[in-house]
C-alpha cells in the first residue's frame, strides 16, 4: 500500500532539502514526531539510522537505503509482518519547490494496517509537509 502527499513550497529547493535532512530538527517542525536521534554522525547516506518516536507509535529505527543528494531518500523500517519505506522528494521549480512525501507499507500486515489506519497516514503526511513549507517559508523570508 503506498500514500503520498505533495506540496508546492515557496522556498529553494536547497532549503528544503536541508530541512528535509536534518532528521533530528523535524520535532521543531512538525507534530508527527516527538523525537528523532540519529544512531550515527556526519551527512545522511545510505546506511545511515535514527531512532524515532512518533505519537501513538513504539519507537522505531529508520535506515536510509537510498539517497540522491538535492532531490530524495529513502529510509526504512522493519516491524512484525511489514516494511515500511518512507520518501522524501525535493524537485525545483522555478524559484520554488515540490515537496512529496511518500509512505509504503509492504508485507503480509501491509493491507489490514492500510485499512485500519490509511487516514491516518494520509492526515500524517499532509502535517509533515504542512510543517516543512512553513520553516522553508519563514527560512526565506527571514522570520526564522
Amino acid at each position: 500500500m503506498r500514500w503520498t502527499h505533495s506540496t508546492r513550497i515557496d522556498a529553494p529547493s536547497d532549503v528544503v532539502w536541508r530541512l528535509t535532512t536534518d532528521v533530528e530538527a523535524w520535532p521543531a517542525t512538525t507534530p508527527t514526531m516527538q523525537s528523532v536521534q540519529r544512531l550515527d554522525d556526519g551527512p545522511l547516506r545510505v546506511g545511515s539510522r535514527a531512532r524515532i518516536k512518533q505519537p501513538a507509535q513504539a519507537e522505531a529505527v529508520w535506515t536510509v537505503s537510498r539517497i540522491e543528494p538535492g532531490h530524495e531518500f529513502s529510509w526504512q523500517s522493519r516491524r512484525r509482518g511489514l516494511l515500511l519505506t518512507g520518501t522524501h522528494t525535493v524537485t525545483a521549480d522555478g524559484p520554488g519547490c515540490h515537496n512529496t512525501l511518500a509512505l509504503d507499507a509492504t508485507g503480509p500486515l501491509a493491507v489490514p494496517l492500510g485499512l485500519l489506519l490509511g487516514a491516518a497516514f494520509r492526515r500524517a503526511l499532509r502535517t509533515e509537509n504542512s510543517g516543512f513549507k512553513a520553516a522553508a517559508e519563514r527560512q526565506v523570508s527571514g522570520a526564522a
